[in-house]
């Protein structure tokens, strides 16, 4: 993956950071100061309106003296840190809470600035040799006997509104980093959650793409993750059974052919020489005539296995009677069975049972199971065939009393090219396919076929086809 992930949450990090930072640091600030500002606003108005309620028309009725009014306003000044002008109407400031930061000891407003007593709110307010620094100011008209009789004004050192938005602003990028270091820790866990098992997978896969089925790939996790885990080594698993099986259907095919290719290609020469006497021509030519019909045999099984497995041989299916196809493949056993002395019991549960299924395919699993029990069962035996009904389903069973399997070979008689050294000993023209054939055929009719076994004994091979619904009791 060459860090390709991890490296794309590195970056949305950072940009998150950087973004993040840079918004609290400017507009941020610039919204705090907004806010502050108008608080302040409404802070200093509510305290001019305080003062004007509690001292104003004391005063104005002569019932406060100036200074008394002058000590008022200073203890408000210390409490709020905000400089108190009260003005006459005519602009004169008669009170100053901080008469000493000014160098014009009487301080006319409506010279200064003719239009700042018009205005409730100035957000900012210089007046030279009198407010040198901008200040947020308020002015309140203060009326008595309905006229107005002067003003109270109150300064805010913007400088200080400026600090307290950098004190908050601050309070909230301390946070952030934080935070940031937080997302750092979720950042790490993620990759060790999502990015380090997704290479595990990788690697996995590649391996497997390069053949190596055997390697280890654990995830001890009960997530997403982990089920895929298990199905890429499940996967993997049977990937090396099915390159297993390759390499021993290769060599199976091989060596089945190898052995009739080198008979015909010997005795043929031997026939062209002249080292076979002619008078044993015949004898020669009939073997190679039998390893012949061997090839032609092993080829008509591959290529039946093939067209099952592909699909490209459809089912075509009809209703038929199963006894009748049994007898039929039962008579072309006849001189088979005279030769070995075999006798052949047909049994029967009705006359008969009609059954919906590939007539041509069903005569060749009874003749791949015939053919396979009189090639095991011993001289003047029996061979029983058996077909019966249960609801909707059809069972026929052909039975052998002959050398039966060996328990653990039972798993392994369905396998391709799969014989026991019995199958080798006793008939040579044996592929090793025609059980699997079997199987592939009952399969692709979505029924099942089953072996029961015991060395020595004899085999019962059972396989169920659908029956007709029409005929259904």
């Amino acid at each position: 993956m060459k860090h390709k992930l991890w490296i794309k949450l590195l970056l949305c990090y950072l940009f998150l950071a950087v973004v993040m930072l840079t918004i609290l640091n400017t507009y941020g600030v610039n919204r705090m100061e907004d806010k502050l500002i108008e608080d302040k606003k409404n802070a200093l108005y509510n305290e001019a309106a305080s003062i004007s309620s509690d001292y104003m028309n004391s005063f104005y009725r002569q019932q406060m003296t100036l200074s008394y009014l002058t000590a008022q306003i200073k203890a408000i000044d210390a409490v709020m840190d905000a400089r108190i002008w009260i003005v006459n109407r005519n602009g004169l400031v008669i009170s100053d809470t901080r008469p000493g930061s000014s160098e014009i000891k009487e301080i006319n407003i409506r010279e200064l600035s003719p239009d700042f007593l018009n205005a409730t709110f100035s957000d900012y307010t210089v007046m030279p040799g009198v407010l040198n620094d901008p200040v947020l100011s308020v002015v309140l008209p203060v009326t008595y006997n309905y006229q107005i009789q002067g003003y109270i004004v109150i300064h805010y050192a913007l400088s200080e509104i400026m600090a307290d938005a950098i004190y908050y602003a601050d309070i909230m990028t301390i946070s952030f980093l934080i935070f940031l270091i937080v997302l750092l820790f979720l950042f790490v866990y993620l990759h060790y959650l999502i990015v380090v098992p997704l290479r595990k997978l990788n690697k996995g896969a590649l391996e497997y793409t390069s053949g190596n089925y055997t390697y280890p790939l654990k995830m001890n996790r009960q997530d997403e993750y982990g089920d895929l885990a298990n199905s890429l080594s499940y996967m993997a698993g049977e990937m090396n059974k099915l390159d297993d099986y390759q390499k021993k259907f290769i060599a199976n095919i091989s060596h089945d052919f190898r052995s009739p290719l080198t008979s015909i290609k010997g005795y043929a020469e031997a026939l062209l020489d002249g080292t076979i006497p002619f008078e044993m021509k015949d004898k020669y030519l009939g073997i190679i005539l039998f390893e012949a019909e061997r090839l032609t045999k092993l080829t008509g099984s591959l290529l039946t296995l093939n067209s099952i497995e592909s699909k490209v041989a459809m089912l075509d299916i009809a209703t038929f009677d199963i006894n009748s196809v049994i007898k039929k493949t039962a008579e072309s056993f006849e001189g088979t069975c005279t030769q070995k002395k075999i006798t052949l019991n047909l049994v029967f549960s009705a006359k008969e049972i009609f059954v919906d299924a590939d007539m041509g395919k069903i005569q060749q699993v009874l003749y791949n199971l015939l053919d396979n029990a009189i090639k095991f069962s011993y001289p003047n035996s029996t061979i029983k065939i058996l077909t019966t009904e249960k609801g909707d389903k059809a069972f026929v069973s052909v039975k052998d009393y002959g050398v039966g399997i060996p328990k653990d070979n039972i798993k392994k008689i369905w396998e391709r090219f799969y014989k026991t050294d019995a199958s080798r000993g006793k008939d040579k023209k044996g592929t090793g396919l025609g059980l699997s054939i079997t199987k592939e055929i009952i399969t692709a009719h979505n029924e099942n076929i089953n072996v029961i076994s015991t060395e020595g004994v004899g085999t019962e091979f059972i396989f169920s086809l659908p029956r007709t619904e029409g005929f259904l009791m």
